[in-house]
């Protein structure tokens, strides 16, 4: 009987023993251990159905899989500011289209991952620190609002990431981080205040949201007014996603300027115009000049509301170039004839292409080469012939001043002769010495 039981127990220890060595061989159903890959695009974080690539493998310097360089797109996808920021996404994934048509760069195919910042600036910044840090991407095209920027700065230049900025902003700012392919102030607000003084009149209403931009830019405004004899008779801001501007227009009212300068943002100009209209005040009227509506923000607000308004930017639509007749014939292909193009969405399409060919020359996307690379490339773009500025990173641009027509394009009314070379602190203008300090 014991030996019995003896033969009993060895069959069984002898049965355990196999079970452990075909589960360690992998059996085991359909259960990934921890080590398991995840699934492919999991770290896309996309909004675009798909757009967003995989992690990759963790390499430094963009590296995905085989033939593959991971760049990163950031961006407003939800929140007050996508009615402007998600077409720059939008076109700078058609650039990057382009280029894997053409062979990809250095031979190897741009695989986007795109992150959502939500108007939320501490996103940005939490984004930004994910794309560099865990999704190890070679650069990243992003932003719009300065919030956004500064948000993002210190972790770029911790990092030593590379953010290419697509937005006209306030200047005083150059980051060995930041490559800004909008304007700056000597590019727009600046150019735009001197034509409006001597064709529009002196009195002059500043309206903005309540955050880093408008603040900065109507500090400069003030300044150039001083200096060049025109007079600020209001000044006034709400929060981004305000809605009710019937208190201000009555003050816009009160003032009688000849000018109302406009630096609200995101959907506030949806609100304020419909209400100015409403209270009975068109562009005969009165002259607003905005420095963030073009026609992406005409589409969502109604060119009937905003015919005769002007907007002072470096790119329209309408803007007659070849490079520009084949940038619109294939946005409007790839997302619908109902589309649009407008400046910051040129210039995101314009800094993906300006990266490739600093990639290009550069031999490596190493942030350094790349940065070194990038001093006075040039490029064809829509809005006319651009050029990186070594000293700075910004890039030369033509200013142009236009008027919203009934078809919700724009007419140029002036334009430099040609592309300004970019001042983001100023120092060509007397008037503006100690900006920077305040």
């Amino acid at each position: 009987m014991r030996n019995r039981k003896r033969i009993w127990l060895s069959a069984m220890m002898l049965l355990l023993a196999i079970a452990v060595v075909l589960a360690g061989c992998g059996g085991g159903g359909g259960n990934a251990g921890a080590g398991s890959s995840p699934a492919s695009g999991s770290d896309g974080g996309s909004s675009d159905g798909g757009s967003g690539g995989s992690s990759g493998g963790g390499e430094s310097s963009g590296a995905g899989g085989e033939g593959e360089i991971k760049v990163g797109i950031l961006h407003s996808l939800s929140g007050t500011m996508a009615i402007s920021e998600v077409s720059v996404k939008d076109a700078e994934l058609l650039a990057i289209e382009e280029i894997n048509a053409k062979g990809g760069v250095l031979g190897k195919k741009l695989v986007p991952i795109i992150e959502d910042g939500a108007s939320d600036w501490p996103t940005f910044a939490e984004k930004a620190r994910k794309l560099l840090s865990e999704d190890k991407v070679a650069t990243v095209f992003g932003g719009w609002t300065s919030a956004s920027r500064k948000a993002m700065l210190p972790v770029f230049e911790e990092l030593n990431g590379l953010l290419w900025y697509p937005v006209q902003y306030e200047g005083l700012e150059a980051s060995p981080n930041i490559f800004y392919t909008g304007a700056t102030t000597n590019q727009q607000i600046v150019p735009s205040v001197t034509w409006l003084l001597e064709n529009r009149g002196k009195k002059f209403f500043l309206l903005g949201s309540d955050y880093v931009f408008p603040r900065t830019a109507n500090k400069i405004i003030k300044a150039q007014l001083a200096a060049e004899g025109g007079e600020v008779v209001g000044e006034e801001y709400t929060p981004l996603g305000h809605t009710d501007y019937s208190t201000i227009i009555s003050k816009i009212k009160q003032a009688n300027p000849d000018v109302v300068y406009n630096t609200l943002n995101g959907d506030s100009n949806v609100a304020f115009f419909k209400q100015l209209k409403d209270a009975g005040i068109t562009a005969q009227d009165l002259t607003t000049l905005s420095v963030s509506i073009a026609e992406e923000e005409i589409r969502g607000i109604g060119a009937d509301v905003l015919e005769g308004h002007l907007a002072a930017w470096n790119y329209y639509q309408t803007t007659d170039t070849p490079e520009n007749k084949a940038f619109v014939e294939a946005y409007k292909a790839k997302y619908g004839q109902d589309r649009v193009t407008a400046d910051p969405i040129e210039a995101g399409y314009i800094a993906v292409y300006l990266w490739a060919a600093a990639v290009e020359k550069a031999g490596t996307t190493d942030v350094d080469a790349v940065r070194e690379a990038a001093k006075g490339i040039e490029f064809g773009a829509p809005e006319g012939k651009v050029t990186i500025d070594g000293d700075n990173q910004h890039i030369y641009k033509t200013v142009r001043i236009g008027e919203v027509q009934a078809d919700g394009m724009f007419k140029e009314l002036w334009a430099t002769d040609g592309p300004v070379k970019p001042d983001p602190y100023l120092t060509g203008y007397d008037w503006a010495a100690g900006l920077a300090d305040e």
